[in-house]
């Protein structure tokens, strides 16, 4: 799943510090990926781009899978983030029927 910032594909703020992400990358089979974030001195994560995060996760059948990255996204926190709440739905409705 990518986390995005409000208004990507347009115009977003960027700057928006970035809580969550130890929280979210201990979930079992998760995995976090930075794509627009940006580290200041003290260390502290923001957001830096309209893609900030990709989150993924493995599990033993897709609907495991889809919890766990859904679980994940929902620990991490910043100002106007925002994430689809049906991607894998559909290939799990297909999955289901065969």
């Amino acid at each position: 799943m990518v986390i995005a910032s409000e208004g990507y594909p347009g115009a977003f703020e960027a700057g928006k510090r970035i809580s969550g992400l130890q929280e979210a990358a201990a979930i079992e089979g998760v995995k976090v990926f930075h794509a627009g974030t940006s580290r200041n001195d003290a260390g502290w994560l923001y957001t830096a781009g309209g893609r900030v995060l990709g989150v993924t996760a493995r599990a033993s059948d897709l609907g495991a899978a889809l919890d766990r990255a859904y679980a994940a996204c929902a620990k991490i926190r910043f100002e106007g983030m925002y994430y689809r709440k049906d991607i894998g739905l559909r290939a799990l409705s297909l999955k289901s029927r065969a």
